[in-house]
């Protein structure tokens, strides 16, 4: 089929760039979002968030007249919803969004049709969202009724792309397509393989949601143990950083570098999934989650101890965002850090993040954002939380007179 116009719900860090990939090879695009300020920037040919090449290739879009965005939910040849699934305070996924999403998506749909859901989700979750689609428009028949011979084709394809490297992971990483039918996930293949010049890999839909779930629970099981070395090289009096640069030169041992904790609306969250998903099964992927999000508090007590040394302490911590060189601020441990650290009046608090201009809400009044200068320029205590290219410009003399806790291993002046 020909997909003149392709349907793009939820225009953040995955949406918007997958949006701008469709529209720059001359495809209709329709972007959806909630946020009317979104909508807003995005059709005046400007972004809301930060990814290289994603400015130029937004605006050529716009200005061509290949992408707009709205608010409401219009007739399209494809649906690709890529809306948030976040995790509750007692771990259970909302899936609040993708459910939205889809009412929304049922008014519109047509024969022919092609929705496929993106958003990372539980194993079973595309087919609700199938179950729903059909529960709202009794005229048509879906994949779970009719099979290959369905009015709709249903699939799922996760992304799994990198921040700061998205647009051109986008185009060049392997997909992994899951469809409800064969034919659902060959439909799905063409529409990707419109922008796609990795390989679009056929499965079925539980296979394809649990792919990415394994691939970010294999990532969390990993940092975990690198975490959990951290602390107990601590206890050792061990420098954590030589230790595994002395493990890594074993043929098959290839240690990631511990840090504050796990962030991100990836690997901080889809783990989770899997646990809800089979909590008595899922022991290590558990156990691997709870270091994770318990390494934070151990970086806040140890910073507490030091902070006692002085009379009015004042701690400038580096870094906010969840990982390195970009403005990605969701579920960052960083954040929980500096949010503690300031609610709990351990001293004054110092940011410095290049790459946002203030401060979020939670912050706003508790912490001062400043440069990397002014802040070593007043700082006792000198919290390394994100490794930020800024950052590793630092001259090392600069910080011979602070205690420094580094959870990046890039000061390394002391432990």
């Amino acid at each position: 089929m020909g997909f003149d116009v392709i349907s793009i719900i939820g225009l953040g860090y995955i949406g918007l760039p997958t949006a701008a990939a469709f529209a720059s090879r001359r495809r209709h695009v329709i972007g959806v979002d909630i946020n009317a300020d979104t909508v807003s920037t995005i059709n005046h040919g400007e972004i809301h968030i930060v990814e290289p090449e994603l400015d130029m290739l937004v605006h050529a879009a716009v200005t061509e007249g290949y992408l707009r965005a709205t608010t409401v939910i219009e007739p399209a040849d494809a649906f690709l919803i890529a809306v948030p699934t976040p995790v509750m305070e007692d771990h259970r996924p909302d899936m609040s969004y993708i459910e939205a999403a889809s009412r929304a998506v049922a008014g519109v749909l047509k024969v022919g049709d092609l929705v496929i859901l993106e958003s990372t989700s539980p194993v079973g979750t595309t087919e609700k969202m199938a179950a729903t689609l059909a529960g709202l428009r009794p005229d048509l028949t879906f994949p779970q009724d009719a099979g290959e011979e369905s009015d709709i084709r249903i699939a799922h394809c996760p992304e799994r792309v990198l921040p700061g490297h998205v647009i051109r992971e986008l185009v060049e990483n392997d997909r992994v397509i899951g469809g409800m039918t064969r034919r659902c996930a060959e439909t799905a293949t063409e529409l990707y393989q419109i922008f796609v010049r990795g390989e679009c890999v056929q499965t079925d839909v539980r296979t394809a949601e649990m792919c990415k779930l394994t691939e970010n629970s294999f990532r969390d099981v990993n940092i975990a143990f690198a975490n959990e070395l951290s602390i107990i090289s601590d206890r050792l009096d061990i420098n954590v950083w030589e230790l595994i640069r002395l493990a890594n030169r074993h043929p098959r041992v290839d240690i990631l570098q511990p840090g504050p904790g796990v962030g991100g609306h990836c690997i901080a969250v889809d783990p989770w999934f899997v646990v809800h998903s089979a909590p008595e099964e899922a022991r290590l992927i558990r156990m691997a989650r709870l270091v994770n999000d318990d390494k934070p508090n151990y970086i806040i007590e140890r910073i507490r101890r030091m902070a006692g040394r002085f009379r009015e302490p004042v701690i400038a911590c580096f870094g906010l965002t969840f990982k390195a060189d970009i403005d990605d601020l969701r579920e960052s441990p960083a954040m929980t850090i500096v949010e503690t650290l300031a609610k709990g009046g351990y001293g004054r608090v110092l940011a410095v993040e290049p790459n946002i201009d203030e401060v979020p809400e939670s912050l706003a009044g508790e912490v001062e954002l400043c440069d990397a200068t002014s802040a070593l320029n007043q700082a006792d205590i000198v919290a390394l939380l994100v490794d930020h290219r800024e950052f590793r410009r630092i001259d090392l003399l600069r910080l011979h007179e602070k205690v420094i806790v580094d959870t990046r291993g890039i000061f390394q002046v002391t432990r």
